[in-house]
């Protein structure tokens, strides 16, 4: 038997099955470039698998393991059980990656978990919402368009026809999101074409990553039924607005929230100060686990769009209810991280996010003054100001040369890096049909 990560303890996954009728299991688990790897497990075999786990060539799952490696053992995590709405017979599972019958500390979710459990350590429990964009397309013999032919107006945020016209999709993803108890809140037609926004209730941090995962799953699921291509990707048409995926987060003791303070013009605790410091002074290492692929730069710190901005940012700054910052107060008692996008690992990004706060408190950094300025107008004239990577290369070594985040990510960093350099190289050998337009008569 494996040696246990710690959780509560919950009815076995046999007993959950004679209760729901769930006759097999989606066993899985988010490799290091945010892959999700699954098996399918028949319920009548699922306590073996809780037990031992669930077996995998790891040379095949982006862990950094050769052909001559030991099988990894994939252990479901029965609190983050999710039963699929459209298939009540399969529940999923998110599951912790153990090789040699210990958890791998190169596997994102329990990179994650060693972060959290090191908050705990300080008296704190980290919670988090998130807000995933998508796109839905249309793929077609010459590539994709907008799914929505009639989705063409060029500031259509908000657009109510739109929004309505997806109604069958996103009402259904709703009443799903109900169905499961995430308590959704809004959804909207969001800045590009075809894109939409469906927000769901904050939570302790690793549910959330958890529920991030299935979400794309659930999103593209569904669209693929109706003949369509959900994406998350940052920057799939290039003169429309980016997929985000902004992160809002909180700390909390035994009692309440800890970053909350009414006395502060902007309702932070110093504590929530310090940990934003913490934040800030990582910002250009978090890059490569927040905005972690070449496509993500597309987005980050665009320089137009046709809707007029691009609601991305570019500076290493925060201000109050504003958008054009890396990180936003929007109010008391939490803030927003906006350099997260839609490629992103949660589990990674999470990470990250948090030991750099951690450190804040730890260290008693300061976040220095407040901004409040457009910064898509103004910035620039802040000289002192650090600006974001531009690329994936430059994230990579800024990355690479934050030592906090590389012991974050223990064993995965040089694995993650090695990925990372590889995409690189291979996004730059490629010749564009931009550069033969442009260059072929030289």
């Amino acid at each position: 038997m494996v040696e246990a990560l710690s959780r509560a303890q919950t009815k076995s996954l046999t007993d959950v099955a004679k209760e729901l009728g769930i006759k097999f299991f989606l066993v899985s688990f988010t490799d290091l470039l945010g892959g999700t790897r699954a098996k399918l497990v028949p319920a009548a075999k699922i306590a073996a698998v809780e037990s031992d786990g669930a077996f995998f060539a790891p040379f095949a799952c982006h862990l950094g393991l050769g052909p001559d490696a030991n099988d990894i053992a994939v252990i479901p995590d029965p609190n983050s059980l999710i039963v699929l709405p459209w298939q009540p017979t399969v529940a999923w599972v998110a599951s912790d990656v153990y090789l040699d019958g210990k958890p791998f500390a190169a596997a994102p979710r329990v990179i994650f978990k060693s972060v959290l459990k090191r908050a705990e350590a300080m008296g704190y429990r980290y919670k988090t919402g998130v807000e995933a964009e998508f796109i839905l397309l249309k793929q077609e013999a010459t590539g994709y368009r907008v799914a929505d032919p009639l989705d063409t107006a060029a500031r259509p945020c908000y657009d109510q026809l739109n929004l309505m016209r997806q109604f069958d999709l996103i009402s259904t993803l709703v009443g799903y999101m109900e169905q499961l108890g995430w308590e959704p809140y809004q959804c909207d037609h969001e800045d590009a074409n075809g894109q939409f926004e469906i927000n769901w209730t904050y939570n302790d941090a690793l549910t959330t990553a958890d529920r991030h995962v299935f979400f794309k799953y659930m999103v593209k699921t569904l669209a693929e039924q109706q003949g369509l291509t959900a994406t998350f990707m940052p920057k799939p048409v290039g003169h429309l607005t980016g997929n985000g995926a902004h992160v809002h987060m909180s700390l909390w003791d035994d009692r309440a929230n800890v970053f909350a303070d009414a006395a502060d013009e902007a309702g932070l605790s110093p504590l929530a100060y310090q940990f934003l410091g913490g934040v800030l002074s990582h910002a250009r290492g978090l890059a490569a686990l927040c905005t972690p692929t070449v496509n993500s730069y597309r987005r980050l710190g665009a320089t137009t769009t046709s809707s007029g901005s691009t609601w991305s940012p570019r500076y290493v700054s925060y201000g109050g209810n504003n958008r054009t910052h890396m990180i936003r107060i929007p109010e008391g008692g939490r803030f927003e991280c906006r350099l997260v996008d839609g490629a992103v690992n949660l589990y990674l990004a999470q990470a990250g996010l948090l030991a750099a706060g951690l450190e804040g408190i730890e260290q008693n950094l300061t976040a220095g003054k407040r901004i409040d300025e457009n910064m898509f107008v103004r910035g620039s004239e802040f000289t002192d100001l650090q600006t974001l990577p531009t690329s994936l290369l430059e994230a990579l070594r800024c990355l690479e040369q934050d030592n906090l985040l590389m012991a974050t990510l223990n064993e995965g960093a040089k694995t993650y890096l090695d990925f990372k350099y590889q995409e690189w190289d291979s996004y730059s050998a490629d010749v564009t049909n931009w550069e033969l337009q442009h260059y072929v008569n030289c």
